[in-house]
């Protein structure tokens, strides 16, 4: 079954999309509470991910009310009955879920559609970097497990003495 969650738009706005957005009545029965069973879990698309469902159904929404563009996102909910172990669980989230682009998702109501991001860390300025003499650079592409070779980072440091600054370690990587 599919779930969607959506921002930005009011009670009948959302009713009105029901039917004509997020299911085709004929086929689909639609449910505004989680129906029970014994097993239930959620998967959602990792931050970055690009959900073409949930966009779908926002442009949709835009369409059908003439205004702004609601935040949208959707997840694909499982329902299993019988008895499962957690190894039996484990292994269908295992074969369900790609970790690559997808997570498992919260079951509970969201209070916002808003992404919630870490601010990234200072990134490291290798410091001395274009001062390094020739055994002092190899080692310490060695240390930094470098995937360039010596001509490489010798290249890298002249690039970087002519620019006239030290490199951040996300630029050598």
């Amino acid at each position: 079954m599919n779930r969607y969650d959506v921002e930005g738009i009011d009670r009948d706005l959302f009713e009105k999309a029901i039917p004509t957005v997020f299911s085709e009545p004929p086929v689909d029965v639609t449910y505004t509470e989680l129906p029970t069973a014994k097993t239930v879990f959620a998967v959602e698309y990792l931050p970055g991910q690009f959900d073409q469902r949930a966009d779908s159904a926002s442009e949709c929404i835009q369409l059908l009310s003439q205004g702004e563009r609601p935040s949208v996102r959707s997840a694909r909910i499982y329902l299993l009955d019988g008895e499962l172990s957690a190894e039996d669980l484990e292994a269908i989230k295992k074969y369900v879920i790609n970790p690559v682009e997808a997570r498992e998702a919260s079951l509970d109501t969201r209070d916002t559609l808003k992404m919630e991001f870490a601010v990234p860390t200072a990134v490291e300025t290798l410091n001395g970097f274009c001062a390094l003499d020739d055994a002092a650079l190899e080692n310490f592409r060695n240390e930094k497990g470098l995937a360039m070779d010596h001509a490489d980072i010798v290249f890298c440091q002249n690039y970087f003495k002519s620019e006239q600054r030290d490199p951040t370690i996300t630029e050598i990587r």
